[in-house]
């Protein structure tokens, strides 16, 4: 994958996280998903104009944006990180891959 594609699978599947709270991939996805999706949650939980605007510009969806600071970002606002897990679910049927589920805690 190129640049641009890799940043376009983090980004869709850190919105899946948020709109839907977990989300099923490949082990290599969830895991450079979780990472992205842990900055921008703690971005969420400060809750300013600045903030949103930086998630906004990363996400490029306001639904997901929306949702993110409205309750995902008060309801993390005393815990200090690890927000996401990740559980392993076996290889793929098709091709083998190892598959992932990331989830919010």
């Amino acid at each position: 994958m190129v640049k641009g594609q890799r940043d376009n699978a983090l980004v869709n599947v850190t919105k899946g996280l948020i709109l839907n709270s977990k989300v099923d991939t490949t082990l290599d996805r969830a895991k450079a998903g979780q990472r992205f999706a842990e900055r921008v949650i703690t971005l969420a939980r400060r809750g300013d104009l600045h903030a949103r605007r930086i998630v906004f510009s990363r996400l490029r969806d306001k639904e997901a944006v929306d949702k993110l600071f409205q309750e995902i970002g008060p309801k993390y606002k005393d815990r200090a990180g690890g927000y996401t897990r990740v559980v392993k679910l076996g290889p793929r049927r098709g091709d083998g891959a190892e598959q992932a589920r990331l989830m919010l805690v």
